[in-house]
């Protein structure tokens, strides 16, 4: 009757709002999550710690969605589900919020300078604290959306049409990471303090190690864009009818894992008198699945954290630079990996052996293309008393009584301070005191300094004995060395990114349909506490025992790090994902 056709066509129109909301949840928590990553660098210099600390603050979203992933799991299917996702976006949002509010506690960024240093220095305190609360309130906040929004959608959609709308969600969440790593290179050329401060007085650019962009505005962004996300769910009701039957809204259907597989990607033809699979065997399959789903996480995580400041580091690009190329050609690379893999599959009509061929085949392409990148090197900025010597002889030392030379030993200088000026004979000087410069001309970043006793020191004669602020530039061979890295880069981030579906697919086939829930539930669990909350502490760890020069705290105590030896960093931040690459090609095959 009229009614009843009245009704569907009602409900048909709630579910695609459902749909639309799910997509842009899925990119509001992909926007955050991603712009978090790209502002590691600017919070690492604002609160003054060592990357192993910044660490532990990015592993606290994952440990935020530990707290409540099994109360949502257990209890979430029986509650008001699209309700639970609107609360879950206001935590996020909360979070993100909460991340912000140091800046408007703190006041005005004062970064060392010899030039007018100053007493009230406020970077290095502990605010750090809410940076991590923050964090672990968006994990808390994102718990509910995924398992949630997916038994939902699979209770209440065709059983044929569940991947197809997966799809779409997944794909429109897949550009949450782009916009938030170009918003995160927008921001980082802006100063933190704008708005508030004379700009012209500040004499850093946004290439100086101790440039700190305006991180906290796109806390505020991302977490207004989290919060509008929210607003639909309010308004979903708690159940509705199965597509394609006249069925009570209140009646609620179990989720179909076993018709999803079936539809998504039918089985192989092989041979009629092939062997079934043992329940023992599957749970060996299922096993080292898990373990290579582990150490992939691993690596990857570690590698995302602290590829913008390698990047920075090793090759002299700017940490905005840095952060939009990411945004713009590794993530792109990345999403059309996912495709192409999913697409490989369907069109050889690939089953769980072929799955796990494709893997294999992924994972040691893309090993390849990481084992190419270690030789890919610049060397290191050439900086009077850490990386050559005052006579331009190339050594590198972590004793900062280096910094001291005949040239500048009547200075009176400080070795804590980090205030670098170029010299026009190409050389970086730690300050313009310990270049022994005496007198300047200029404010600013126009500021010049003259006479600089220390130029004098080097091999080749010079005729100029001035020096600009900030640091040299690198030589020119080091550009072309890094468009070739970012070319390996994209390549095995594409490649990489190809095995994926192929691998949770062998990962789906490998578990029996009635422990499906469970071990999808162990994995992620394993995964996230093992491979999402250590990675970015031991790596941070191993980065801070590459650094030549650490930032000063107004306490005196050891701040931010301001200059790495290029070549320790490449090896301590490449070797362990080489690795954990090797264990990938080992489980997998």
């Amino acid at each position: 009757n009229n009614f009843s056709r009245k009704k569907l066509s009602c409900c048909f129109y709630v579910f695609q709002l459902f749909l639309a909301s799910m997509a842009f949840v899925y990119f509001s928590k992909a926007f955050g999550g991603a712009y978090m990553k790209s502002s590691i660098t600017q919070i690492e210099r604002r609160f003054d710690i060592p990357s192993s600390l910044i660490g532990f603050i990015d592993g606290s979203f994952e440990m935020g969605n530990l707290l409540v992933i099994a109360f949502v799991s257990y209890f979430g299917a029986k509650l008001h589900r699209p309700r639970l996702i609107g609360i879950g976006c206001v935590i996020m949002a909360a979070g993100c919020y909460l991340t912000a509010l140091p800046h408007f506690f703190q006041g005005p960024y004062k970064y060392e300078t010899s030039v007018s240093h100053s007493t009230n220095k406020a970077a290095g305190s502990s605010m750090w604290i809410y940076v991590f609360l923050g964090n672990m309130l968006r994990g808390i906040g994102e718990t509910p959306i995924m398992p949630l929004g997916v038994s939902y959608l699979d209770d209440f959609s065709r059983e044929e049409n569940t991947p197809f709308y997966l799809a779409c969600i997944h794909t429109v969440g897949i550009l949450g990471p782009m916009f938030g790593f170009m918003l995160g290179s927008f921001l980082a050329k802006i100063y933190v303090d704008v708005g508030s401060v004379d700009l012209d007085t500040i004499t850093i650019t946004h290439k100086d190690s101790r440039w700190v962009g305006a991180w906290w505005l796109g806390f505020i962004v991302t977490g207004t864009v989290i919060l509008m996300s929210s607003i639909p769910f309010w308004f979903l009701p708690k159940s509705l009818p199965k597509q394609g039957k006249e069925e009570s809204p209140s009646r609620s259907t179990e989720l179909s894992t076993v018709a999803e597989q079936e539809n998504f990607l039918p089985e192989e033809n092989q041979e009629a008198e092939e062997k079934p699979v043992t329940f023992k065997e599957l749970n060996s399959i299922f096993s080292l699945m898990v373990l290579t789903y582990l150490v992939v996480v691993n690596g990857f995580i570690g590698m995302i954290t602290f590829k913008p400041k390698f990047m920075e580091q090793t090759f002299g690009q700017s940490a905005s630079k840095a952060i939009f190329l990411i945004g713009i050609l590794n993530l792109p690379a990345v999403a059309l990996g996912i495709i192409t893999g999913g697409f490989v599959l369907k069109r050889f009509k690939l089953g769980v052996i072929g799955a796990a061929r494709v893997s294999i085949t992924a994972s040691i392409g893309s090993f390849c293309m990481l084992a190419i990148q270690v030789f890919i090197q610049c060397d290191n900025a050439e900086v009077a008393g850490l990386t050559v010597s005052y006579q331009g002889a190339s050594h590198v030392s972590y004793n900062p009584q280096t910094l001291l030379s005949q040239c500048n030993m009547g200075c009176s200088c400080s070795i804590k301070h980090w205030d670098p000026v170029c010299a026009y004979n190409g050389m970086t000087y730690a300050s313009p005191c310990l270049a022994g410069c005496q007198t300047s001309t200029g404010t600013g970043k126009e500021m010049v300094f003259h006479n600089c006793t220390c130029i004098s020191e080097m091999t080749a004669p010079v005729s100029n004995m001035s020096a600009v602020l900030g640091q040299c530039p690198r030589k020119s061979d080091c550009d072309n060395k890094f468009k070739i890295y970012m070319a390996l880069s994209v390549l095995g981030s594409f490649i990489s990114a190809c095995g994926g579906t192929p691998g949770y697919i062998v990962l789906l086939r490998s578990i029996q349909p009635d422990l499906k829930s469970l071990a999808l539930g162990m994995q992620t669990l394993i995964v996230r506490t093992l491979g999402g909350i250590p990675p970015p502490i031991y790596f941070g760890a191993l980065i801070d025992r590459t650094c030549l020069k650490w930032g000063t705290k107004q306490c005196g105590g050891r701040g931010a790090c301001r200059l790495y030896d290029a070549n320790a960093f490449r090896y301590r931040k490449t070797s362990p994902w080489l690795a954990v690459y090797q264990k990938h090609v080992h489980f997998s095959i």
